[in-house]
């Protein structure tokens, strides 16, 4: 199991960043920078570190956004961790994609 306590991750090149905590299972994140006025995500660790999250954001426009994603760690070069996210987003603007969170110091 991988401690996500204390990590902090962003897309790359994005402003927000998002401060990890854990307790046993369980992982949370609250973020805000850029276009996020205010995110936050929950969810579970299970198998090899993988991460399913419940996500909510309110954007900097006042709308806001719910989904899941499924993060899979990967060990950059630099020994950091780097999230794969596949999400999927609900409501009137519904996605699917593939993106990435880089652990920042």
């Amino acid at each position: 199991m991988i401690d996500y306590d204390g990590r902090k991750f962003r897309k790359p090149g994005a402003e927000a960043v998002a401060v990890y905590r854990q307790e046993d299972d369980v992982v949370w994140a609250e973020f805000a920078g850029g276009e996020v006025r205010r995110g936050a995500l929950t969810g579970t660790q299970r198998e090899n570190g993988v991460l399913h999250l419940g996500y909510t954001l309110v954007l900097a426009t006042g709308e806001v956004i719910c989904g899941h994603t499924v993060n899979t760690p990967e060990v950059a070069e630099d020994g950091h961790l780097r999230l794969r996210e596949v999400w999927e987003r609900y409501g009137p603007h519904a996605a699917t994609g593939v993106s990435y969170l880089d652990e920042v110091s």
